[in-house]
């Protein structure tokens, strides 16, 4: 299963990091376990062809208002929004999973469940900051469902 996201504070690619280091410890446990694989995407990142499923996992950061009825203009983040827009990467995308701070209340994961809607993909789960290891493997356990189908 592949992990595609996006990190800006490094919240999000420590928690990619720790979930690639879990899978890679339940695959030495048994062959069943799929590795994660995963991958940064930034501003920097060309626009590539995926070929194979993923996932994704995406901060949120707003401008302005409180995201719901107003100011819910993406900023930091479009980058992934282009790369999976990109050709037909949207068609490999099995689903969306969001991070952001519980202390936004309405903004939390706000990029991410609308990621899930403009590509009509699962808004799979969530985590705060960098993730707790209950959170880790609640997600580690929702990918490998996914990776078994």
């Amino acid at each position: 299963m592949n992990l595609l996201y996006i990190s800006i504070s490094g919240n999000t690619k420590s928690f990619a990091k720790r979930l690639h280091e879990l899978s890679i410890s339940k695959q030495s446990q048994s062959a069943h376990h799929p590795i994660i694989q995963i991958k940064e995407i930034s501003d920097n990142t060309l626009l590539d062809h995926e070929k194979e499923p993923f996932v994704v996992c995406v901060p949120t950061y707003l401008e302005g208002g409180n995201g719901v009825d107003n100011g819910d203009q993406e900023i930091l983040t479009e980058a992934m929004r282009d790369y999976i827009a990109y050709d037909d990467n949207a068609t490999f995308c099995k689903g969306i999973i969001g991070s952001g701070n519980k202390n936004f209340n309405l903004q939390y994961c706000l990029t991410a469940k609308q990621y899930a809607e403009q590509f009509s993909v699962p808004f799979l789960a969530d985590f705060e900051l960098r993730g707790t290891s209950t959170e880790l493997e609640q997600i580690y356990t929702i990918l490998e469902a996914l990776h078994a189908n």
